[in-house]
């Protein structure tokens, strides 16, 4: 069976289903907020929602429908929106969000009545103090007579960050891809035959995890090793694109189809002499001439590699497209008029911002991560696309995770996450890691910088610059493993 089949099988059925499921949960609750639970108009609609209910329970065995930040899944599948259905996962959302739920659990055996009596709590005003939210909804879910259904407390970035069993998931994911990385392209370049299901094995874990723990996967890129470059290069830029794609909205199968051409984007360097791309000075004009042919090698690579049947065409695009800027000023050059596919665009966004915040053989002093989006974000010469970048500063914040930045209180930090909410992406999650006086602190201390003075409204601690983690001695990959 192809490795993608199943990840097809699933988006196929679950989409849909999916849709349908909100969209019938949130027509009970506008029926419930005027009738009452026996009238003919709530029987039906939650009737409705039964059907459904019904239909995932028996391929499914479960209903898991779950909030995370800005997307909806029904189990493993994200559910994609559009115009028509918009409106009602937004306002569902917001109801979920009000009582801080992030996770609806049903099992076999629910009754009409116990789905009826769950949405009508949802109609109910939500306390004054957000953190008290999930709590007090509990409470009064606890003493209905509702059965087989089961709620769980919205998890933002902080409390990701706090999770160890998260952190540890996340830390075996990116270890392991970046060995399934070295062992692939070490292959490629003796001229070995490679194993695709394996790199297909490490892709799917990827996306898996961005979609359940984006903020962990993602603080794995600071683990930026000096020595497996080209290998932990090529892992950051798949969960770079991946996120960047999830926040597009691609499904699962495109996710990962991305994930994979991402993953191989710089296999063609395997045909370009290693001493030209590992040389710490300036390359020549022959040597760099050199060097600009392996977006085609890697097209060639990828094109001639076994079990190219199983292989996305659109994976040996990205090889050869990544470096293309948006005007083709970039390489390689093209005879004809073209337009970089938005893959291909997405992982030319995810290389460059990975590339620049690197340490490398001719880079020994990478950029800090907020000048790099900076850059990208403000100059037309470097020729990334506009749109993607902003999609990237979304997921990553304004101050990416791994900046060292100093706060108005003196203190030393290190971000670990963004802000889960959209409108303070500017206020990190920050680990504390020194005193106002420079001491460094026996174990850190977590912060979310969008907290205020409970009587003045102040921010409690403000960033005023960032800076060179290496200055102060600090290794920022060890606040996230």
């Amino acid at each position: 069976m192809n490795a993608g089949q199943p990840l097809v099988q699933s988006e196929t059925v679950l989409q849909p289903l999916g849709r349908a499921l909100v969209t019938a949960f949130y027509a009970a609750t506008q029926a419930l907020r005027i009738y009452p639970l026996e009238n003919a108009t709530v029987q039906n609609t939650v009737g409705e929602g039964m059907k459904i209910v019904d239909r995932v329970l028996e391929r499914e065995g479960v209903v898991e429908l779950r909030l995370v930040g800005d997307f909806m899944f029904l189990n493993d599948a994200r559910l994609r929106l559009d115009l028509s259905d918009y409106a009602s996962f937004a306002q569902f959302a917001g109801m979920l969000r009000r009582h801080g739920i992030g996770q609806i659990e049903i099992q076999q055996g629910v009754t009409p009545r116990d789905l009826a009596l769950f949405l009508s709590l949802l109609l109910r005003d939500g306390p004054t103090r957000a953190e008290e939210a999930f709590a007090q909804f509990e409470e009064r879910f606890r003493q209905t007579p509702t059965q087989h259904i089961a709620v769980g407390p919205t998890r933002g970035a902080y409390e990701q960050i706090l999770d160890e069993d998260a952190k540890q998931a996340a830390k075996a994911t990116y270890f392991q891809s970046v060995q399934v990385a070295k062992d692939v392209l070490t292959d490629m370049r003796l001229g070995r035959a490679v194993n695709l299901r394996r790199v297909k094995r490490a892709v799917q874990s990827i996306v898996d995890q961005v979609l359940n723990n984006e903020t962990s996967i993602i603080g794995m890129t600071t683990l930026r090793d000096y020595d497996q470059y080209t290998f932990t290069h090529s892992v950051n830029v798949c969960i770079f694109s991946v996120v960047i794609g999830q926040k597009l909205g691609l499904s699962k199968v495109q996710l990962y189809e991305l994930g994979l051409g991402a993953l191989f984007h710089d296999i063609g360097k395997m045909r370009i002499d290693p001493e030209i791309v590992n040389k710490p000075a300036r390359l020549n004009e022959d040597e760099w001439k050199q060097m600009q042919r392996h977006p085609v090698e890697g097209l060639l690579a990828l094109f001639t590699m076994r079990g190219l049947s199983e292989m996305p065409y659109r994976a040996m695009l990205q090889a050869y497209e990544h470096h293309m800027k948006l005007d083709l000023s970039g390489y390689p050059r093209n005879r004809r008029p073209r337009e970089p596919t938005l893959f291909s665009r997405i992982v030319a966004t995810a290389d460059g911002f990975d590339a620049a915040t690197s340490k490398r053989s001719y880079q020994s002093q990478p950029w800090p991560p907020d000048e790099v989006l900076r850059e990208m974000r403000e100059s037309k010469q470097r020729g990334f696309d506009p749109l993607l970048v902003k999609a990237l500063i979304n997921v990553t914040g304004v101050f990416p995770p791994g900046t060292a930045v100093i706060l108005d209180t003196n203190e030393l930090a290190v971000v670990v996450a963004r802000n889960p909410d959209p409108a303070q992406v500017h206020k990190p999650i920050v680990r504390i890691i020194t005193n106002a006086w420079g001491m460094r602190l026996a174990e850190p201390v977590t912060a979310d910088l969008s907290e205020v003075h409970a009587v003045t409204g102040e921010p409690l601690r403000t960033i005023i610059k960032t800076t060179d983690p290496e200055k102060y001695g600090i290794r920022v990959a060890d606040y996230f493993v």
